[in-house]
């Protein structure tokens, strides 16, 4: 089954609250630093999804998991985004909490301190093949590959798609968890995916080299299509080994650098959908990369159409 206008996307990933800390200098040992906080609903499978809509895709549909004490907030974020959501509610894990602390002074760098929580309790159990009806992609995030459980339901959910014929593409998420998985334990999952889509820096560590185009070229030999995000540098599109293309940045100066990868990826699977080359894809996803890092928090601007609140049966509470 090939990629269409009419088929839906499926995020398969977390779904979190990200409680962003903006700050004009260094951290302040032993004392105060002043910041500007906000709590905002993150993830970088929502936030995947959620871009995924924003630019263009007019079914999203998103499998996560979230503690009760934040579940109703969750699908009613998703919702407004335009983002179907099905959330699986955790009866003993709160809500996955991120911590970013961005440092406003050093091109909105960002360090995060992450407790997971409920979303890499997804299991075996929390999928469907059901799931994949009037699906045209899947696409899985990187976090499920560092739990057990999550990356059993990773696993479920990639022999399902492709059984069906629906392609499949995963972002490496991390790649201070990726060291902790190891490189082999990753490439062995990957050679079933259609596309990757890692930052350069994750595609250095997977690769052991140090440029960005020849890691992605060696990628492209495991995983067929390979769109290294390379950040302020644009992105890198790679095929079977061939020398990549490089796609241009779109300038701009940075707020929060917080989920940049993520919009450059739901923009790319939406345009995908749309009919696009892999090249203009990544076209569309370095402009929603550059709109990403002008905002606070990883998310797109809230829709104007009146769903903030609204229901359709999602289900959020199982």
């Amino acid at each position: 089954m090939s990629a269409g206008r009419d088929g839906a996307l499926l995020v398969v990933g977390d779904v979190v609250t990200d409680v962003v800390a903006r700050h004009g200098g260094p951290l302040a040992a032993g004392t105060d630093t002043a910041a500007v906080i906000r709590t905002l609903p993150g993830g970088a499978g929502a936030n995947v999804a959620c871009w995924a809509a924003h630019t263009g895709c007019a079914d999203v549909r998103l499998l996560g998991r979230v503690g009760a004490d934040a579940a109703d907030w969750h699908a009613r974020e998703l919702l407004a985004a335009g983002v179907r959501p099905r959330l699986v509610v955790d009866p003993e894990a709160a809500t996955g909490t991120v911590i970013c602390l961005v440092d406003a002074a050093a091109a909105a760098e960002r360090t995060f301190l992450t407790d997971s929580g409920a979303s890499l309790r997804l299991g075996p159990a929390d999928w469907s093949d059901g799931l994949l009806d009037g699906v045209a992609r899947l696409h899985l995030s990187g976090y499920l590959l560092f739990t057990e459980s999550s990356r059993a339901l990773a696993g479920t959910a990639l022999a399902a798609a492709r059984a069906r014929g629906v392609p499949v593409s995963l972002d490496p998420a991390s790649a201070g968890f990726l060291a902790e998985l190891g490189v082999d334990r990753f490439l062995a999952f990957a050679e079933g995916l259609d596309l990757l889509l890692p930052s350069r820096d994750e595609a250095c560590l997977l690769t052991g080299l140090p440029d960005p185009g020849d890691a992605a070229a060696k990628l492209s030999r495991v995983v067929p299509l390979v769109v290294a995000k390379a950040g302020a540098e644009g992105a890198l599109v790679a095929r079977a080994g061939a020398v990549p293309v490089r796609v241009p940045p779109r300038p701009v100066v940075p707020r929060d650098t917080t989920g940049a990868g993520d919009a450059f990826t739901g923009a790319f699977l939406a345009a995908l959908l749309a009919g696009a080359t892999p090249e203009e894809a990544a076209a569309q996803g370095c402009r929603a990369g550059a709109e990403a890092v002008r905002r606070v928090g990883g998310r797109p601007p809230p829709r104007d159409d009146g769903s903030r609140g609204a229901t359709d049966g999602s289900e959020a509470g199982r």
